[in-house]
């Protein structure tokens, strides 16, 4: 078995490609340019199949492409074999658990858009679905269940919730959660058990969120800090270890990496403390064996590796390895 880090680097629209050794170490492998309009994007997000044949990767320079390329199961190697279009600049792509949906979320346009996906993994023509949300949507992210479909939208500090059925989003399904004035939610992360965590970007708290099946809301369970004081916020990205037992976020102001331990019945978080890494954190990876944490620093133009200690949850540096201008996404397979 090989390991595949593929880095998405908005400043030259380029995905690396790496091998993650077993002691942690990457190893430079190929550079992909991602079609598109000349110049920078200011981030290029990036999803896998849930097969892990397909890797998709979006620009958020008109025309606003998004790419998908097959990966070579032998060695990672990516190929474009589809390009579409997205309906504005999007700020997070996911696909759904059978693999036949493009979900998108765009910041700029306040909307999320549902792209079908070929039988052969390719996205190809225009969206099936585009509908508005609240201001400054942000993250779109399928239930592991593939029942429903929550997005975040930072400017009307709310979650969205649609049900997914055979021909895409259900509209007359939309439920929209209020969260705190301000909190400005950006990232969700789900747990084995349906356990909700938000992360909001603008006061850097980070939300436990719950469904309660007999009134169908979602309701605040914790709600913890990453930093305390006062002042301007921009929390990033958020992850959860594979075993379900550590989460982790990130935090742009402070340059920091905060880890917490998850409560068996993953209700509670723990706070585990603080970690100084890379400039500007906005996107990071586990691996698929809970052992290193890969994150990307977006004005660093580097990636930190990082060991986790399973016991404790601490991450310690084990080494930084340069990559193209503006890395913001990362991705992690096995082979």
């Amino acid at each position: 078995m090989s390991r595949r880090v593929y880095v998405s680097c908005a400043g030259d629209r380029t995905i690396r490609i790496f091998a993650l050794e077993t002691d942690g170490a990457l190893r430079a492998l190929a550079v992909v340019l991602i079609p598109g309009p000349d110049g920078p994007s200011t981030s290029s997000p990036l999803a896998l199949a849930p097969d892990r044949g397909f890797l998709y990767a979006a620009l958020r320079a008109p025309p606003f492409p998004v790419t998908s390329f097959a990966i070579d199961p032998r060695n990672g190697d990516l190929t474009p074999i589809a390009e579409a279009t997205l309906p504005d600049s999007i700020a997070y792509i996911a696909i759904d658990p059978t693999g036949r949906w493009l979900l998108s979320a765009s910041y700029p346009g306040a909307l999320v858009a549902v792209h079908a996906i070929d039988v052969d993994g390719g996205v190809r023509g225009a969206a099936v679905q585009v509908i508005a949300t609240p201001p400054k949507a942000h993250c779109i992210l399928p239930a592991p269940s593939g029942e429903f479909v929550y997005a975040t939208s930072l400017g009307g500090d709310a979650v969205l919730r649609w049900r997914l059925g055979p021909e895409g989003l259900d509209e007359n399904s939309l439920r929209l959660t209020r969260l705190r004035t301000g909190a400005g939610p950006r990232h969700l992360a789900f747990a084995g058990d349906g356990t909700l965590y938000c992360l909001n970007e603008l006061d850097a708290t980070l939300d436990v969120l719950a469904e309660d099946v007999n009134s169908d809301a979602l309701v605040v369970r914790q709600t913890l800090r990453l930093l305390e004081g006062e002042g301007k916020r921009a929390a990033a990205d958020l992850h959860l270890t594979p075993d379900g037992r550590l989460l982790f976020a990130s935090e742009r102001t402070s340059n920091t990496l905060h880890g917490f331990r998850i409560a068996p019945d993953g209700a509670a978080l723990t706070p585990l403390g603080a970690t100084p890494c890379e400039a500007t954190p906005r996107g990071f990876a586990i691996d698929p064996d809970g052992r290193f944490l890969l994150c990307a620093g977006q004005t660093a133009n580097t990636v930190g590796i990082y060991s986790i200690d399973p016991a404790s949850g601490g991450l310690t540096r084990l080494a930084r390895q340069p990559t193209g201008p503006n890395p913001n996404w990362i991705e992690i397979i096995d082979l």
